[in-house]
C-alpha cells in the first residue's frame, strides 16, 4: 500500500508551493500518495502577509490533525515565516516544536541530514553563552538516544560526538565541559548502544564524518551542526524532528521571499526531504 504523505505549502507568499511543484514534477521522488496542504489563492507572491501566515498555520494544524489520526504516514512541511506567523498566534520557536507539542511529545529533537553528513542538536535554539550552563549528561544521553535509533533505522552505527570547546577542551586546559559533562553521558549512552565515540575536536570530526568514518556527529549547540551541514549540503539539507509518533521533515531553507515566483528556486532540499520522509514512513510500517 502506498504510504500517505502530506505536504504543507509553507507561507504561500514564499517559494514552497513553487518548489513543491517542482519537486513533484521532477520524476525524483518515490511512488506515494502525495496530500498537498494549504492555499495559495489570493496572495502576492514575494509579499507575506497576515493573511498568508494564517494560512501556513492552518496547513499545520491540519497536517498535525491528519497523521495523529492515522490519515496520513509522515508530514513535510514548506517553509514559513516566523516573524509573520508569531503575529497571528503561533507560540511555538518553530514547527519542531509545534508538531511536538500537538502530539504530546516532550522528548524530542532537531536532526539534519544532506549528502554525507548527519547531525543531530542537544541545544537548539540558545544563545551562544548559555549553552555551557545547560548543557547536561542527561540531555546529551536523551539526543544521543535519538540519534541512535535514527541511525539504526538507516543501517548506521557509528556516531561520533563532538566536543564543546575548541581541541575538546584539550584536557580541561580550554574548559572542563568535555570532562565532566560529555565524556560521562558518552559512558553512559554505551551502556546501551555501543555507537559512541569522542568527545572529538569540533575542528576535525565533521571532515572525519563527511570521508566516511562516522554515520552521524552529535552536536552540543545550533552553529556547531548547522555550519558545516549547510556548507556540505546547502541545497540538499532535510530538518527532521526525532521523536514524534510520524516522520516529519522539511527543507532546510526558508520562505526566500525575495525569490519567489521568479523561477530560480531551488527544488533540491524539498526533493531531499520528501524523499526522506516516504523512506522513514516505509521503515515506520
Amino acid at each position: 500500500m502506498l504510504k500517505r504523505i502530506g505536504i504543507t505549502l509553507g507561507d504561500p507568499a514564499g517559494i514552497g508551493p513553487e518548489i513543491i511543484q517542482a519537486a513533484l514534477m521532477s520524476g525524483e521522488l518515490p511512488e506515494a500518495d502525495y496530500h498537498l496542504l494549504g492555499t495559495v489563492e489570493g496572495h502576492s507572491l514575494g509579499k507575506p502577509t497576515a493573511a498568508s501566515a494564517r494560512a501556513a498555520f492552518a496547513a499545520l494544524e491540519e497536517a498535525a490533525r491528519l497523521a495523529i489520526a492515522g490519515q496520513i504516514d509522515a508530514v513535510v512541511t514548506g517553509p514559513i515565516h516566523k516573524a509573520r506567523i508569531y503575529e497571528v498566534g503561533f507560540e511555538f520557536p518553530g514547527q519542531t516544536e509545534f508538531f511536538a507539542a500537538r502530539s504530546g511529545v516532550e522528548n524530542f529533537a532537531m536532526l539534519l541530514t544532506g549528502g554525507s553528513l548527519t547531525v543531530a542538536l542537544v541545544t537548539a535554539h540558545l544563545p551562544l553563552r548559555e549553552v555551557a550552563k545547560e548543557l547536561r549528561p542527561s540531555e546529551i544521553v536523551r539526543v544521543g538516544l535519538l540519534l541512535a535509533d535514527f541511525c539504526r533505522r538507516r543501517g548506521g552505527t557509528r556516531i561520533a560526538v563532538a566536543g564543546l570547546n575548541p581541541h575538546a577542551g584539550e584536557s580541561g586546559k580550554l574548559g572542563r565541559e568535555e570532562i565532566d559533562v560529555i565524556e560521562p553521558a558518552i559512558a553512559e549512552l554505551n551502556r546501551s548502544h555501543n555507537f559512541f565515540s569522542g568527545p572529538f575536536s569540533p575542528d576535525t570530526i565533521f571532515h572525519r564524518a563527511v570521508t566516511g568514518e562516522f554515520d552521524a556527529v552529535l552536536c552540543m549547540y545550533h552553529d556547531q551542526a548547522l555550519i558545516p551541514l549547510k556548507l556540505h549540503a546547502f541545497h540538499a539539507g532535510v530538518n527532521v524532528t526525532l521523536g514524534l509518533p510520524f516522520p516529519r521533515t522539511s527543507p532546510d531553507h526558508g520562505t526566500a521571499f525575495e525569490i519567489a515566483g521568479k523561477g530560480v528556486a531551488r527544488p533540491d532540499s524539498m526533493i531531499a526531504a520528501i524523499r526522506l520522509a516516504v523512506e522513514l514512513a516505509e521503515s515506520n510500517a
